[in-house]
């Protein structure tokens, strides 16, 4: 089975392991299976000031929902995701037993304790399809898809641009330029505005991502408190996603950096690598901008 190049992470106000409970049963109730499959605890020495609360706690977390990794990063109040990142979640007849339904089943779960964004209902892209944002902060689309569709994966990481920002179509473009594996699906424009991507799909390391712009002014926009990881392996590969995406130095830290277009990025070895960091390279790490694997691994 294939790694998971990137991986949607959230930022959790001291909640992830609550997270990882409410969404186990959740995605149960619709026969979907979710396992803890990496977990790293913040060290019990060497912590910053605001850090040391959390000794011995939880410091993140990847659930493993029907196979596609989600990072939940437990931390204070510093963030709180935005829905520029969210979950899209497709229900698709040709392979879900009573996909209306499941659609049904998911939304009452997320919904309780949650905000809506667009009401459940019939639309003109789908049958049934929702916006809602959990009561974590995780923002989730869910839609039954047409059956005689391409077919798409369960879960999608999807980015949502506001209008005065550089959009879905310069994103999208500029990170199909250097990720492997990358190819555009579909891409549909407004019909009153074509500078405006209505909907479009897209592959990196040939996984499936969505992005979309938004029309109308948003009252949110990326931060930190929703980023996409990068799983890179060596120093080289390390330096090659640092260059393509990092444009803003004084976001740079830890291994996260920001691009042109907002999104935060985390550039890191996998997650079961820094799981096992000790006190000295846990502190070695904190002080890094650009990972420094051979100081990490020493």
């Amino acid at each position: 089975m294939r790694m998971q190049l990137i991986i949607p992470h959230f930022w959790m106000q001291g909640t992830a392991d609550e997270a990882i409970a409410f969404y186990t049963e959740a995605f149960a109730a619709i026969g979907k299976h979710s396992e803890v499959t990496h977990r790293s605890t913040y060290p019990t020495e060497g912590l910053l000031d605001f850090q040391r609360p959390m000794a011995g706690k939880t410091l993140a977390a990847t659930l493993t929902i029907d196979g596609f990794d989600l990072g939940l990063i437990n931390a204070g109040a510093e963030f709180r995701p935005t829905p520029c990142l969210n979950i899209m979640v497709t229900m698709d007849p040709a392979v879900m037993e009573d996909a209306p339904a499941a659609v049904d089943r998911l939304w009452a779960a997320l919904v309780e304790g949650g905000e809506v964004r667009m009401e459940l209902g019939a639309y003109p892209f789908s049958q049934r399809y929702g916006w809602v944002e959990d009561r974590f902060g995780i923002n989730w689309q869910l839609i039954l898809t047409d059956p005689e569709g391409e077919p798409r994966p369960f879960l999608m990481p999807s980015l949502l641009f506001g209008p005065d920002s550089r959009g879905a179509r310069q994103a999208v473009d500029h990170y199909l330029s250097f990720f492997p594996e990358a190819r555009l699906g579909r891409r549909e424009l407004y019909p009153d505005n074509e500078d405006l991507v209505l909907f479009s799909d897209f592959q990196l390391g040939g996984q499936w991502l969505t992005a979309m712009d938004s029309s109308f002014p948003l009252p949110f926009d990326f931060t930190p408190g929703s980023s996409l990881m990068v799983c890179a392996s060596t120093q080289e590969d390390i330096d090659y996603y640092w260059e393509h995406l990092s444009t803003v130095p004084e976001a740079e830290r830890c291994g996260w950096c920001q691009d042109a277009f907002g999104l935060s990025w985390q550039v890191t070895p996998a997650a079961a690598e820094l799981a096992n960091l000790g006190p000295e390279q846990y502190q070695a790490l904190m002080g890094m901008t650009k990972i420094d694997l051979a100081a990490l691994r020493r």
